[in-house]
């Protein structure tokens, strides 16, 4: 299955390449033609220095100083003493370009190599390669990788990092949150572990083509510092940006060797520089990948298939089976489970020795297992499954509802019940509507008090939504779209689709140019996030399966794009510690957000629906909270299970 499915989703150009090899030549200028089902990009070599043309029109080159460029002062923590290298020979070599070049120094010759090769149409390798020939230390030297993006102003986006600019968290914390314009002078450079996808993409403001840089991570040889890794980004200039890669140095917001390594502020990270010994060799890989896009805020998508077909993050067979995943989260569920006397029961946030709160929606999801254990009750076989969910569902029933616009508290704390956010009502909702759908199929529960509850938070919010003075301030609201959707036909109540409708037309009128990322969706951060993708994705789709309008599957396949630009792909080297001790594997885990560079395990919640689109379109560093292991993280793996059992799908 992994392999169909990856096809499904990797439809980058429908040709092939359009080239032929003669033999090994030693001039400096030579072609190759790529055809795309869009149009044509070119790659050519015009002494020595690679272009890469979409049409007839030079997108992508080297900078004008030169082919390579090397640094070997520090000061005032940043690269200093550039100096810039053009290549002496070009060749020809079983497919591959290679460029040769060499630097002089008084210490020595520092040797220099690229060599490219077209992948597929649109997409070529690099593997550059430098190689320190003196007879003693070369320190301090930075050695990098610079292409000259032709556009003013281009539009960045960095998976886990940047969304078109971070504009919507700029709005919020800009000191906090990366942000980026495009104006001369700008840059925004992160050590290459940092990507969940290791690639940059740049956009042409006016939406006709896009270019990534897709890298292999990896820690730098030679580096002065314990855990120096290579760092990926841009800098800006007037009519162009660059992309770069780094042997070591970061940046970002104006400021200069930082890291986004906190939540609250940037971390001093300088002396990024490197020490070569006589001997030591050092080869960075890259890929260039060159496209035509159709309209604004589409850039990032072609990319995101890229990488996962560089990196093929399909293996399942490492992680445990489906039944095994959904018995183990159960027996953690009843570890959960609390009464407070003989009314309020159900499942609790945190460790019983920690709290006694039962929470809905966000980090509690005490709603989940209503819906989630009636589907998996007979892959289970537990007795009291049944009593559980009933109870459970019946208390928070009682949580009370201002009918006024829809809104309830989420937490009782053994007393008295709190809070209330549009995040955390907007999914105990869903799971409301979606445990009342499933109990009417088998008539064994008794759902009188859930639909009530239902009713009046739908009914209170569609006085909300549908008043014209309704501006939502971020995608948080868009968690409604998929519970008004489900009741709408639960309780034939077409104003229910009505006001889902609206979410929906604002959401896409807000984010599918990518003036404005999602955002908004998780409540420890202020800025663009996964769960603000994920609130999209998963409402643009319910409506789309429940009412079949096309347009809704469209902006569906834009918001989980963007929900899979957060997925790591890959597994990150941990440094020591309890997850190194149990090699822990990243790949499949999700960054949270540009401000929260940490990952979890939110990215089970969106699988099923992820695995629909396979079906509708192809028709169509590293640390470790123990104390924070809050029901969520159990309750949306049996969700997710629930759901794939219901579509009749054992992963």
């Amino acid at each position: 299955m992994s392999y169909r499915m990856k096809r499904l989703f990797v439809l980058f150009f429908a040709t092939l390449l359009v080239c032929s090899h003669g033999q090994a030549r030693l001039s400096l200028a030579c072609s190759h033609l790529l055809t795309s089902s869009h149009g044509q990009v070119r790659l050519s070599f015009e002494e020595g220095q690679p272009l890469f043309a979409l049409g007839e029109d030079i997108v992508i080159s080297t900078p004008d100083e030169g082919v390579w460029s090397i640094a070997t002062g520090w000061e005032g923590d940043w690269m200093t003493e550039w100096k810039h290298i053009s290549p002496t020979s070009v060749k020809q070599h079983e497919g591959w370009t290679l460029l040769e070049g060499q630097l002089l120094l008084p210490e020595g010759e520092l040797y220099l190599r690229d060599a490219y090769r077209e992948v597929k149409p649109g997409l070529v390798k690099c593997v550059r390669r430098f190689e320190w020939r003196g007879e003693e230390i070369l320190s301090p030297v930075t050695l990098s990788v610079r292409l000259r993006v032709k556009g003013e102003r281009m539009s960045l986006f960095m998976p886990g990092i940047l969304y078109y600019g971070n504009k919507n968290g700029a709005k919020v914390n800009p000191n906090i949150i990366p942000v980026y314009t495009g104006k001369a002078g700008e840059f925004a450079i992160f050590e290459d572990h940092r990507y969940p996808m290791p690639f940059v993409m740049l956009e042409e403001p006016k939406g006709n083509y896009a270019a990534a840089l897709h890298f292999t991570p990896s820690p730098v040889r030679g580096a002065v510092l314990a855990d120096q890794w290579w760092s990926a980004g841009v800098e800006a200039g007037e009519g162009y940006t660059d992309f770069v890669l780094y042997s070591g140095p970061i940046g970002y917001n104006q400021q200069r060797s930082v890291a986004k390594a906190l939540q609250r502020s940037p971390m001093k990270y300088t002396d990024t520089y490197l020490s070569l010994e006589p001997g030591r060799i050092i080869e960075k890989e890259f890929y260039i990948e060159l496209y035509p896009i159709e309209r604004e805020g589409t850039g990032f998508q072609q990319p995101v298939y890229t990488s996962m077909d560089l990196h093929t993050p399909y293996d399942a067979e490492r992680f445990p089976d489906f039944q095994s995943i959904v018995e183990s989260k159960y027996r953690f569920a009843l570890s959960r489970w609390v009464e407070h006397g003989d009314e309020a029961v159900g499942f609790g946030t945190r460790d019983l020795r920690d709290s006694k709160d039962i929470v809905m929606g966000w980090s509690g999801q005490a709603d989940s297992p209503g819906f989630s254990l009636q589907v998996l009750s007979d892959q289970i076989g537990d007795e009291t499954i049944p009593d559980r969910v009933q109870r459970s569902l019946d208390f928070l029933s009682t949580f009370p509802v201002d009918e006024a616009n829809g809104m309830f508290p989420v937490r009782f704390n053994g007393s008295d019940f709190h809070g209330g956010n549009h995040v955390s009502c907007g999914q105990a909702m869903y799971n409301f509507a979606k445990a009342i759908e499933t109990a009417s199929s088998n008539h064994y529960y008794d759902t009188s008090k859930w639909e009530l509850f239902l009713t009046k938070t739908c009914s209170g919010q569609v006085k909300r939504i549908m008043d014209p003075s309704w501006d939502p301030l971020s995608t948080a609201e868009g968690f409604y779209m998929a519970p008004l959707a489900i009741a709408s036909e639960l309780f034939s109540n077409p104003t229910y689709r009505e006001a889902a409708e609206k979410i929906a037309d604002t959401y896409a009128d807000r984010h599918l140019a990518m003036d404005g990322c999602y955002w908004g969706g998780t409540l420890d951060a202020t800025c663009e996030d996964k769960e603000g993708a994920w609130a999209a994705f998963q409402g643009f789709l319910e409506l789309y399966e429940r009412f079949g309008d096309e347009k809704h599957l469209r902006w569906a396949k834009h918001a989980m794009d963007v929900c899979l630009s957060y997925v790591v792909v890959w597994d990150i080297p941990l440094p020591a510690g309890r997850l190194a001790d149990f090699n822990f594997k990243s790949t499949g885990w999700t960054v949270v957000s540009p401000q929260n560079q940490h990952i979890d395990v939110y990215g089970v919640l969106f699988s099923p629906e992820v695995y629909k689109m396979g079906i509708h379109v192809h028709m169509l560093r590293g640390g470790y909270s123990e104390g924070w292991t809050v029901f969520w993280i159990t309750a949306h793996f049996l969700n997710a299970a629930a759901r794939f059992v219901e579509m009749g799908v054992t992963p």
